[in-house]
């Protein structure tokens, strides 16, 4: 197995440490911890090791599935790669819909053979017929991330149908991942709803400005749920102890609450780079979530060239494009708190202004 170095996290390992602003965070600014009851008792191990069967069970609810086809994670990105780890072997093929986030397309492509099926500016949409003509006879997995990172595109019901459809008639699957969904205004059903034939992963990082949890899930099949757990004996173990603690109570009484601010925090932060936008003469997709893939201001040669010098320039950290395989853009993460966004859009209007 061979896997290529993880280009966005590179990137970030680089540059955030000695930056002054971060705006390529893909998250909602953390919540607080002291909202948050903390008494775990013992700090033991998570017994079962896919987590707790009685929030297992919570979780299912939400998905119309059994709480045996739900798995406990540390994180979203765990939660994809076991489900590849489980459902891949040597030579599958898997369809990858892009850009996307890179582990969705790295991690299939170490295991088998990838084909990439690229959407476009403006308006990202998805041709399912595309996706029909990528798949062959050994395809296993189709993925993408919905909404997307780092477009925001949010696919709709009947796209998601049609994939759903697709997939199934050719004994595939659909993997998609669902961290951002929350934060859409009217979340519409999540993939695993679809059918024993999609899978969901998804958690607590994005959404719900939890990051630092690290608690994610699997909603699959009972069949490849159980794959999922078998591999994730090799890795984490159990998921976080006081992370799962605290996620509970997030998917409890408390996600009204939690979702309506986060929201309307992201609402607000996305109309502020939506100006800054305007002003500058660039163009974006207006994204759901909050992450958004503008285009290169001109006078910079790419997305590298220009991230580069804005930290240079102005110590605020941005995602090239090039990490997602667009090179005439960048990614802008808003979630962050609201004054910590508009010092940063200041200073990368100075920087863009001045080598103007």
């Amino acid at each position: 197995m061979e896997i290529p170095p993880f280009e966005l996290e590179r990137w970030l390992d680089e540059y955030e440490p000695d930056a002054d602003l971060m705006l390529a965070e893909s998250g909602v600014r953390s919540l607080p911890v002291d909202r948050f009851d903390l008494d775990v008792g013992e700090l033991g191990y998570v017994i079962p090791t896919d987590g707790e069967p009685a929030f297992r069970a919570e979780i299912a609810e939400r998905y119309g599935r059994d709480a045996e086809e739900v798995v406990l994670t540390c994180g979203t990105q765990e939660a994809d790669y076991l489900t590849f780890m489980s459902l891949l072997d040597e030579g599958d093929h898997s369809v990858v819909v892009s850009p996307t986030y890179q582990s969705l397309a790295s991690v299939p492509e170490s295991i088998g053979e990838v084909t990439e099926v690229r959407t476009e500016p403006p308006t990202w949409e998805l041709s399912v017929d595309a996706v029909a003509e990528a798949m062959r006879p050994d395809t296993r997995l189709v993925v993408l991330t919905n909404p997307s990172n780092p477009t925001g595109k949010y696919l709709g019901p009947e796209t998601m149908r049609a994939l759903y459809d697709l997939v199934a008639d050719e004994d595939a699957y659909l993997l998609v991942d669902e961290v951002y969904r929350m934060l859409a205004d009217d979340p519409h059903a999540p993939a695993a709803a679809l059918g024993p034939r999609a899978i969901s992963a998804a958690g607590v990082s994005k959404s719900y400005g939890m990051a630092g949890a690290r608690v994610g899930w699997v909603v699959a099949d009972a069949e490849i749920a159980e794959g999922v757990r078998r591999w994730k004996d090799y890795t984490t173990i159990s998921p976080p102890l006081v992370g799962s603690h605290l996620a509970r109570q997030a998917l409890g009484e408390q996600e009204d609450d939690i979702l309506e601010a986060n929201r309307a925090h992201a609402k607000a932060n996305r109309e502020c780079v939506a100006d800054f936008l305007d002003r500058h003469g660039l163009e974006w997709f207006e994204p759901t979530g909050v992450n958004g893939f503008p285009t290169v201001p001109d006078g910079f040669e790419n997305g590298k060239e220009f991230c580069r010098s804005v930290f240079d320039a102005e110590s605020v950290v941005l995602a090239p494009g090039e990490v997602f395989g667009h090179p005439d853009r960048f990614r802008i993460g808003f979630g962050l708190h609201t004054e910590e966004l508009e010092e940063g859009l200041d200073r990368i209007g100075r920087h863009i202004e001045a080598e103007r």
